[in-house]
């Protein structure tokens, strides 16, 4: 892609070019997020785009971005824990289990999204959609692990690299209510 350094690798059958959404999203700064089947990338604002000087925007966090943005942060917090917990009393990790939980914190993701109001909203959409894909991705990874009848270690998580990435990311998505102001954190990208 233009205008965007590093690479996404790409293969071709029959005859379409297809590239790995992880990576594009990385590439692009941009969030996935998932909707039953469904797949969304969320690109950022594009340069061209935010180039047109707009009437003044508001500096910082709207109100009902950080609201909705906590709320979010929470159900991926509530469905974190309902893994861990199961995981530590060996208790089967099912999609009975988790259903709940990733449905409530998509549906809070759509909801933050519905809420965009100032250039930090926009920023901080884009980290809030990989600590949902990265929550997603440690949730199906467990889910495997279940269906295929692999020994779950109780503390298993407490040495999961992705699990350690959420928490970071969660931490430092938490602190935007009291920053109010939009600052970039590695652990969510």
């Amino acid at each position: 892609m233009t205008g965007y350094p590093g690479q996404a690798p790409v293969i071709q059958v029959n005859g379409k070019s297809y590239v790995e959404i992880e990576s594009l999203a990385r590439l692009t700064s941009s969030s996935i997020s998932f909707r039953g089947k469904q797949i969304i990338l969320t690109l950022p604002p594009s340069v061209e785009n935010t180039a047109a000087p707009e009437k003044s925007r508001p500096a910082g966090f709207s109100k009902e971005f950080l609201k909705a943005s906590i709320e979010e942060l929470t159900a991926i917090r509530e469905w974190r824990v309902a893994i861990l917990n199961a995981v530590q009393s060996n208790f089967p990790v099912t999609d009975d289990l988790i259903a709940e939980y990733r449905r409530t914190a998509d549906s809070k993701h759509a909801l933050t999204s519905a809420t965009l109001a100032t250039d930090s909203d926009r920023s901080a959409l884009a980290l809030l959609g990989n600590e949902f894909s990265k929550m997603q991705t440690l949730s199906d990874k467990y889910l495997a692990l279940r269906k295929s009848l692999t020994y779950i270690a109780p503390d298993s998580l407490d040495k999961d690299p992705l699990n350690q990435q959420i928490l970071s990311c969660g931490r430092g998505l938490a602190s935007f209510a009291t920053n109010a102001q939009f600052e970039d954190i590695p652990a969510c990208h």
